[in-house]
């Protein structure tokens, strides 16, 4: 399918695989009726991939990988999802996804998590599985693959594909399961899904086959419905298999075998269902009216889906169209970050869904009342590309990005990562894609630009925004005067007005490559435990650096200065608080944003800002090759930001909408307002009122922000595919060459606390405006903070996972009073004493004192007794393995070393972090809990909808 094919080339690293570095992987022989798509492709196949099919049909794909060590991905693939249900099945393809752990011949109900719970596998983290229109997925992250666990995770999956029991009382017990995940999920964005899905492909299966189903059939479908979609698509010819990790291929091809190959299909098999055919179409306008949605405007062109095979030709015309629609993409974002945008972000672009239909489309996010803008804005640069295509600069402009991103990808192919490897080889499959290496993909697209022109773009970009329609779909919170007839007559006007030819640009040097004299070192100390080595520059900036081989091509960068909240009031919020969101986006004093990426165009840097609760941090990923432009980027950053007005217009413009829009679904409601609730209402934690935003100004906010940065040590951290020397050498002509810093600045009074608040007689209460029946509720209590000695904090950390296994069990399925509750646990790093469990879920609204009631008896249950070693175990080993995991990433290291130049103990408490968690005792667990988990000091909070009659919290 050509969308696929022609995003996943412009991402290439991401569904590539390991280059071939043994014999012993060699790529089993090709045969004439092999179902695999390179059997009979002209792009070769990734020969470091086992490829195979059993003797009853399921397919397998192997690949050795060992980044991480010992780390294995499991997917099994089955070709089936809601398009295959019948009108009397909606929902039941996906409903089979729970029933499938939901007991087998084999293994009873309850145990079947609890089996690779005890291997180091988190439900939901580790244990998931998807459902889709045309596949279901299932996935295991094996975080240590030693023959034990390997043996459990093929035994597992063998039973859920053929063997899943759905007796009468585990359906039933399913169904409010399904129900809360239906309640869950009804949110804006999905109706706005539906919505799209009725104007593109009216009459088409696809229409109304959304996964989640029919909640009347959810309800009362009896068992057979279920056991004739499970044997007629759950069978092993609609099966594939993919294992990646760090295992002998020769064994593991054999534990499939003897896993799978008895597997047979039981019954007649299902039939392919009639996805029907696109129909002709005139131009046509639809509104969806919905409260707390983005404003949206988009434009269809609707065609059948492109079924042809993968082939060089075909990734060769793919490229073409997708050079072009990337200049599209460009203008458009350059639009959205000029003065006075018509939109607050475009894009356009191909895309084939399900094998139902193709599309290409563009769409704008727009502030509300501004539509007509925003549809003007699209049309017309959608037809000035059509019109006048590309020029030769744009073109090369996109051939060296898409270029450089290749070649990263085949520098880095030796050390990517297993699950997404995983999860690439399996989308290959979907996407009827050839799995080829990276140096394949360089190789191809090197091919297809050797000489080309604009004018051979050109002549194919007309064929781009072809189709049945145009199709204008308008996504909107508020009813548009003149409805539909209105919008018809404006795109009808739009079309008529004719475009000029785009501007030349004019071309750019990067100015930031000098920062005076190369600083000098003037202390350099090796910390041998962890690998890392710390130096002082004369000015007193520190570097700490630590050289890994986790990932080749990749160096990650943090710098750190000021002191972030605590220079910051707590009783009101400031524009200061706004830095996050606009510093990267002004460019610099001498570049726009724009001007940045034109001039360094082909070079990989990237630059982030926040503001922590004790410093401002800058951050950027890069490579070796291009370290020294990243840490220019970064100084020019801190010593000269741009903060140019267009960013701050246009968050202010679009602020009202975006808070709306969170305020539509509970849980947006909770992660909006819920972070001052917890912190007894400190300002810091709170997002302003959109009357206080309109008020302040750019120049208040350049003004802060740059005098917050102005002061306070520079401390940088790197990590990654570099060595020590490298690492001072840019530092020295960037950071290290910049004038003596001033000594941080004095944290305002009492920004050096925080507190959780107070329990109440009442809940405290937030509102959504989602429907009546959708709420949340919350139970916190106050904990410790993880300032100095973290051990306690860790301790907590292994109670949050008993308590989460409890929660799963008794709201989740025992009581299905919340789909997906969740357990959190904080400790606060800076402010003494502040720290906090949680235990939330989303609920209808009648179900809430159930929700407390529940939470209440399972903090009591373990404040009576301590857990079960076999329940200690299940909780806190795959959180030790999550651990171990993160260790053989440079993301880790990044974080725990930022400390570390100026607090020794830092490297105590890096060292000692997986054997407090490995020494945590049942009885610590009742111990904390009887601390901690009391009911004199539980806070409660609900959130529940505006349209339920409820009274906003004092």
């Amino acid at each position: 399918m050509r969308s696929h094919r022609r995003l996943l080339l412009l991402a290439a690293a991401s569904v590539a695989v390991l280059t071939a570095a043994s014999p012993a992987l060699a790529q089993a022989q090709v045969q004439p009726s092999d179902p695999w798509v390179h059997a009979t492709s002209d792009i070769p196949a990734d020969s470091a991939v086992r490829f195979g099919v059993l003797p009853n049909g399921m397919q397998y794909a192997i690949l050795r990988n060992a980044t991480p060590p010992n780390q294995a991905s499991f997917r099994l693939r089955i070709d089936a999802g809601s398009l295959m249900e019948n009108e009397d099945q909606l929902g039941l393809a996906h409903f089979m996804e729970h029933m499938a752990f939901n007991g087998t011949t084999n293994i009873p109900e309850n145990e079947l998590l609890r089996i690779l719970e005890r291997r180091g596998l988190a439900f939901g983290a580790d244990t998931n599985a998807s459902t889709g229109f045309d596949e279901t997925i299932y996935m295991l992250e094996i975080p240590n693959a030693d023959e034990g666990t390997v043996d459990d995770a093929l035994r597992i999956l063998r039973e859920q594909m053929s063997e899943a029991l759905m007796a009468e009382d585990a359906v039933e017990a399913e169904r409010n399961v399904i129900v809360g995940e239906e309640r869950l999920r009804n949110t804006p964005g999905l109706r706005s899904i539906k919505a799209r899905l009725a104007l593109y492909a009216p009459g088409q299966r696809i229409s109304d086959r959304l996964p989640i189903g029919d909640l009347d059939i959810i309800r009362t479908a009896p068992r057979q419905r279920f056991v004739d979609f499970y044997e007629g698509y759950y069978r092993p010819e609609r099966a594939t298999f993919v294992a990646v990790g760090d295992f002998n291929v020769d064994d593991m091809e054999g534990k499939i075998r003897s896993a799978f190959e008895s597997w047979e299909g039981k019954g007649p098999a299902g039939p392919e269902p009639d996805l029907g055919t696109v129909a002709p179409r005139g131009p046509e306008t639809r509104i969806l009216v919905e409260p707390g949605i983005q404003s949206t405007i988009e434009l269809g062109f609707i065609r059948n889906p492109d079924r042809d095979p993968d082939s060089v030709g075909e990734r060769r015309e793919d490229l073409y169209r997708s050079l072009g629609v990337a200049v599209l993409n460009r203008r458009l974002g350059e639009i959205a970050r000029s003065d006075n945008p018509p939109f607050t972000g475009a894009g356009g672009g191909e895309f084939d869904l399900a094998d139902s239909f193709g599309a290409a489309s563009v769409s704008a996010q727009y502030n509300v009342g501004e539509w007509k803008r925003a549809l003007e804005a699209i049309e017309q640069e959608q037809r000035r590309l059509v019109q006048y295509g590309v020029s030769d600069a744009e073109l090369q402009r996109e051939i060296t990005a898409v270029r450089t991103a290749l070649e990263n990808a085949v520098a880095g192919a030796a050390t990517r990562r297993t699950p997404q490897l995983a999860n690439a080889l399996a989308g290959s499959v979907n996407s009827k894609r050839v799995f080829n290496t990276p140096q394949t993909s360089l190789d191809l697209f090197n091919a297809s630009v050797e000489g080309l022109t604009a004018e051979t773009v050109n002549t194919i970009l007309p064929q781009v925004f072809q189709g049945e329609g145009p199709l204008a779909l308008v996504v909107t919170p508020v009813p548009i005067e003149g409805g539909e007839a209105a919008v018809t007559a404006a795109l009808e006007a739009s079309r008529a007005t004719p475009v000029a030819a785009p501007a030349a640009q004019a071309e750019l040097e990067w100015p930031y490559d000098a920062f005076g004299a190369p600083g000098t070192v003037t202390e350099r100390r090796e910390i041998a435990e962890l690998g890392a080595t710390v130096v002082t520059f004369a000015n007193g900036a520190t570097l700490t650096v630590k050289p890994t081989d986790f990932r080749d091509e990749q160096i990650l960068v943090r710098v750190h200065t000021g002191i972030g909240d605590l220079g910051l009031p707590t009783d009101r919020p400031t524009v200061s608080g706004l830095g996050a969101n606009l510093l990267t986006a002004g460019g610099l004093g001498k570049l726009t944003a724009d001007e940045m990426s034109r001039v360094l165009n082909g070079r990989v840097y990237s630059a982030g800002f926040g503001t922590g609760d004790d410093r401002y941090t800058l951050s950027g990923s890069t490579r070796p090759a291009d370290l020294t432009l990243q840490m220019q980027v970064l100084a020019a950053y801190l010593t000269d930001p741009g903060i140019r007005p267009a960013p701050f217009q246009l968050l202010k413009s679009a602020y009202a909408q975006q808070l709306d829009q969170a305020r539509a679904t509970p849980g947006g409601a909770f992660a909006v307002d819920g972070g001052s609730l917890l912190s007894s209402g400190d300002a810091r934690d709170a997002l302003p009122r959109p009357q206080a935003l309109e008020a302040w100004t750019n120049e208040q906010l350049k003004a802060e922000l740059t005098r917050g940065l102005a002061n306070g040590p520079v401390n940088i951290t790197m990590v990654g595919d570099l060595t020590v020397e490298d690492a001072i050498a840019s530092v020295a002509s960037t950071f290290g060459a910049l004038p003596p810093r001033g000594p941080d600045a004095r944290p305002l009074p009492g920004s050096d606390q925080k507190r959780f608040p107070a329990p109440t007689d009442e809940p405290m209460q937030l509102i959504h405006t989602g429907p009546a029946d959708q709420a949340l509720a919350i139970v916190a209590w106050p904990t410790t903070d993880a300032v100095g000695d973290r051990a306690e904090a860790r301790q907590l950390s292994v109670l949050s996972q008993v308590l989460r296994l409890r929660v799963l069990e008794e709201i989740r399925e025992k009581q299905a009073l919340a789909y997906s509750p969740g357990v959190g646990a904080q400790s606060s790093d800076v402010f003494p004493d502040y720290g906090f469990m949680l235990v939330q879920g989303e609920t209808a609204l009648g179900t809430i004192p159930a929700f407390y009631d529940a939470v209440d008896a399972i903090a009591a249950s373990l404040r009576d007794a301590p857990p079960e070693a076999d329940e200690l175990n299940r909780a806190k080993l795959p959180a030790i393995e999550r651990l171990r995991l993160s260790q053989a990433t440079n993301e880790y290291w990044l974080g725990q070393l930022a400390d570390v130049a100026e607090d020794p103990s830092e490297v105590e408490q890096t060292v000692n972090h997986i054997a407090v968690l490995e020494a945590v005792t049942p009885q610590d667990v009742q111990r904390l809990a009887q601390k901690y988990l009391t009911d004199s000091t539980a806070v409660r909070v609900r959130v529940v909808s505006a349209n339920a009659g409820a009274s906003p919290a004092e």
